[in-house]
């Protein structure tokens, strides 16, 4: 075999010193190490306390563990994301979302401020703290390859589109769960709209570039994220833009904050999470 004398990357030397040579390197959708260097820093936010900073590109996905308390940031940077979230009780991650309980519980199928993302135990994983997108999607779920193949030709992982499932379950492993612990998930920044007739209305997006949304931890979070096409999206191409993710440690909702006591669902599902941490001698 004869090695071309121009290639850069055709010896093991010559791969290396490729790869050393991009350190440093800013890519449009990339982590960011250490997360209290990332640049954009929420006003009134400390940067001791990041512990996460990333940006997601269309088709891309993302997962994290974050401690009790935190807040997580999702930014919809350019105005066309779908965040879809899914997220897991990083202690015993047989508890994970269940939307039905998320939009029945409350009273409510449309996601916004106080809004509580419950488990099938009755207790809080998060609760949405902040929101200025104002259209979310609780009741459809992610696209899958089947799909988004029918759509674009493909819905595999590594393609050029591919389906928000087959790019959780590349998340979901890297925490040792497979398919059976990916259940629905919730969509931000891509609204549906519940028709008198009981019909889905893709609304889309609403909050425009820079919108954002933010959930506060009230378990330690396995947090899984995939910015891929909402299932409802009727556009030929594959539309979706940057995310970004980022997270910084802060308390949990405490009893006496204006937030626990907001309605009688929310103080019983706190209460019932404050019941699991107190018998596991978590503060």
């Amino acid at each position: 075999m004869t090695l071309s004398s121009t290639s850069h990357t055709a010896t093991t030397t010559g791969a290396r010193d490729h790869a050393r040579a991009q350190a440093g390197t800013i890519a449009e959708s990339m982590p960011v190490l250490p997360a209290t260097s990332y640049q954009r820093v929420p006003p009134g936010v400390d940067e001791e306390t990041m512990t996460w900073a990333e940006t997601i590109a269309a088709g891309g996905y993302s997962s994290k563990v974050v401690a009790r308390g935190s807040t997580l940031r999702l930014t919809d940077l350019h105005g066309d994301a779908c965040a879809h979230v899914l997220l897991y009780n990083a202690d015993q991650p047989w508890e994970r979302l269940n939307v039905a309980d998320t939009v029945k519980v409350p009273w409510q199928a449309y996601l916004g401020p106080g809004h509580p993302m419950l488990s099938d135990q009755g207790r809080v994983l998060a609760t949405i703290v902040a929101d200025t997108a104002g259209s979310h999607d609780a009741l459809c779920g992610c696209g899958t390859p089947a799909a988004r193949a029918r759509r674009h030709g493909d819905g595999s992982p590594h393609g050029l589109t591919p389906a928000a499932r087959a790019l959780f379950l590349l998340a979901a492993a890297k925490h040792d769960l497979g398919p059976r612990d990916l259940g629905p998930s919730v969509s931000f920044f891509k609204g549906v709209h519940v028709e008198d007739d009981g019909r889905l209305r893709f609304i889309g997006a609403a909050g425009g570039p820079g919108a954002y949304v933010e959930l506060r931890a009230e378990l330690p979070l396995t947090v899984l994220v995939v910015n891929a096409p909402h299932p409802l999206d009727q556009r030929s191409d594959y539309s979706c833009s940057t995310l970004e993710v980022l997270a910084w440690r802060g308390e949990a909702t405490r009893p006496g904050e204006l937030l626990w006591s907001s309605t009688p669902e929310l103080e019983r599902a706190l209460l019932n999470t404050a019941d699991y941490l107190t018998a596991r001698g978590i503060e």
